[in-house]
């Protein structure tokens, strides 16, 4: 794991909701679908807090089944929430992993811990401060 700051950058001009997003060299769009005014050229914020989660989760379960030489031949993480309408301070992602590999119950079973070992579900199962400036 990486000790530096995380940083992005987003700009949205009057490209009706279609957001550059910047960080580390990289880039690409968030946007809303057209049924809310979007033009649907990338995935929605909330769609962008999932593909972080479980791509942080399967970063980390890859990296543990590297590292104790598990057959983990692939993972696939499948996430949801509720409608944004919907949020409360309850909210509750839904989070399914399927491994594929010669594992066995033991090694399924650890890697699920694993899971909940990775940066980003840290940060969403704790309280977060948003200071704005």
């Amino acid at each position: 794991m990486s000790s530096s700051l995380i940083t992005a950058i987003t700009e949205l001009d009057r490209s009706n909701y279609r957001t550059k997003i910047y960080s580390g060299g990289h880039f690409i769009y968030a946007d809303e679908p057209e049924d809310l005014g979007g033009t649907d050229e990338g995935m929605a914020p909330g769609a962008l807090l999932l593909a972080s989660l479980g791509s942080c989760t399967a970063i980390t379960i890859r990296m543990y089944a590297d590292r104790k030489e598990i057959a983990l031949e692939s993972v696939k993480i499948e996430l949801a929430i509720c409608k944004e309408d919907q949020i409360t301070k309850e909210t509750t992602i839904t989070r399914k992993i399927e491994f594929v590999g010669d594992l066995t119950s033991e090694q399924r079973e650890r890697l699920l811990q694993i899971a909940d070992k990775c940066p980003i579900h840290k940060l969403m199962s704790n309280p977060i401060k948003i200071i704005t400036s």
